[in-house]
């Protein structure tokens, strides 16, 4: 152990460094988002993010609830980061542990409790108070989880552009928060809130920022952003199509994204934007959840399957090579053999490029938690096997169909070997090329010669590119 004296000298010479931030994040692609938006309103504070977890300073777990494991994960990773601030502490480095995001928002002062290495606890509409908090956080534990009157995104410090080049060119924009929709298996409405859309004008402004950095795709983001409902520029509430076809306008912007929708807010406008709108890709996640009328009932949907097999029919119309990506639940309480043939019956008749799928986790505090005929856990995993091998093969059928095709690719990165370049499909699927790393930034038409169990391979078909970098 160091003398004394060295501890204080080695403790003063840390003082005078940046001090080292890095956040983990679960879940989402919403969570991905804030993340990064803590990081740009701790940057003032002298915080620069690092990737190596032992220099940290201030660590925060940037959480998701959806689903029991997930919460699981946070305690596990949390009794892990007490070693590492032990660790720290005995060599005279000072570490603080933030959670942040749902969990955070759904346990509160529990998790204090649960593991007192903890310094603070913020949900996931606070994070903009992260400063303080932090400086809070030094006297005492700090837990924020009330939802607060102030608009968050107001008191958000903007990115700088070196900030923004350096995570790439493709990015997240978050212009719709919460849900009204309380589907019975879901924690959303109680950790997220309700239904609230940013003004157009803000959103605008962050994207203009993002182009001007050199950003080229933007993928909005929502727990239920197909609702969005927010004041336009002109004074009227926009849909999301009007914020779509304002936002397609932006120089240099590419590529346009939206995630994740609800079949009920999946309306005209909006599929007229996939048949009219270039920049639109035409790629949707559209959760259905179920293909059974009786589960989809019992989940509060409030559509039935025929009703998501004839919206999928309409905008397959206005967008004939729309791919489909969607979430599915298996062994939600009183999903019977009959009900989980249904949901495989609608995965053959609809074909999905991608999906994602799960076993049903009740969550407590929903309506779904206290619902009689809980499926056995076993037939909970044999079903999902089935579910999971039926949507791999259409992914798999889905990728060797373009093999031979040529398609625009976003490039994102250098890539896995020297003198190659990896981007992105209109359907999000990844593609390596041989090609200089110039054309990261490009759009490019690429024509697919193979595909692998992940990504698909293809040749450069121009040098020309439909944007700059």
């Amino acid at each position: 152990m160091k003398p004394v004296s060295d501890r204080a000298e080695f403790a003063a010479a840390k003082a005078s460094e940046p001090k080292k931030l890095f956040i983990k994040s679960f879940g989402c692609q919403m969570n991905v988002y804030d993340a990064t938006r803590m990081a740009d309103v701790l940057a003032p504070d002298g915080y620069e993010e690092t990737a190596q977890i032992e220099q940290a300073d201030l660590i925060v777990l940037n959480t998701c609830h959806i689903r029991e494991k997930a919460a699981e994960k946070v305690f596990s990773e949390l009794g892990k980061l007490r070693q590492l601030k032990e660790e720290r502490q005995a060599r005279g480095e000072s570490t603080r542990i933030a959670v942040a995001g749902c969990v955070a928002q759904a346990e509160g002062a529990e998790i204090l409790r649960k593991q007192r290495a903890v310094d603070l606890v913020v949900g996931p509409q606070n994070y903009h108070r992260l400063p303080d908090l932090v400086r809070e956080s030094v006297a005492r534990p700090v837990v924020d989880t009330e939802f607060p009157v102030e608009d968050k995104f107001d008191h958000l410090t903007a990115p700088s552009d070196e900030k923004i080049r350096e995570r790439g060119v493709t990015a997240f924009l978050t212009v719709q928060e919460g849900c009204d929709k309380f589907c019975t298996f879901c924690v959303v409405p109680y950790t997220r809130g309700a239904e609230v859309s940013r003004p157009a004008a803000k959103i605008v402004a962050e994207a203009e920022i993002l182009a001007r950095a050199g950003v080229r795709e933007i993928t909005l983001l929502g727990q239920n952003v197909d609702a969005y409902h927010g004041m336009g520029e002109d004074g009227a509430i926009w849909s999301l199509a009007r914020l779509l076809r304002r936002l397609a306008q932006i120089e240099g912007i590419l590529r346009l994204r939206f995630t994740t929708s609800h079949p009920n807010d999946m309306t005209d406008d909006l599929i007229e934007a996939f048949a009219d709108l270039p920049a639109l890709m035409p790629f949707l996640h559209l959760p259905v959840q179920s293909g059974s009328d009786a589960i989809l009932e019992a989940m509060n949907r409030r559509h039935s399957a025929q009703d998501y097999i004839r919206l999928i029919e309409k905008i397959r119309r206005a967008r004939p090579d729309l791919a489909l990506s969607s979430d599915f639940i298996v062994g939600f309480p009183g999903e019977a053999d009959a009900d989980f043939k249904a949901t495989l019956d609608l995965i053959s008749e609809v074909g999905f490029a991608s999906s994602f799928s799960f076993k049903y986790s009740p969550r407590p505090g929903t309506p779904g938690a206290d619902l009689p005929d809980q499926v056995d856990e076993a037939v909970k995993t044999e079903r999902l096997y089935r579910l999971q091998d039926l949507v791999e093969r259409q992914r798999q059928q889905f990728n060797a169909s373009l093999v031979g095709q040529v398609t625009p690719v976003l490039f994102e990165k250098p890539g896995r070997h020297n003198g190659q370049v990896a981007g992105k499909s209109p359907y999000l699927q990844p593609v390596q090329i041989d090609g200089s790393a110039e054309l990261i930034g490009r759009q490019v038409p690429v024509e697919i010669v193979r595909c692998g169990s992940n990504s698909l391979f293809g040749r450069l078909v121009e040098t020309g590119s439909e944007g700059a970098a």
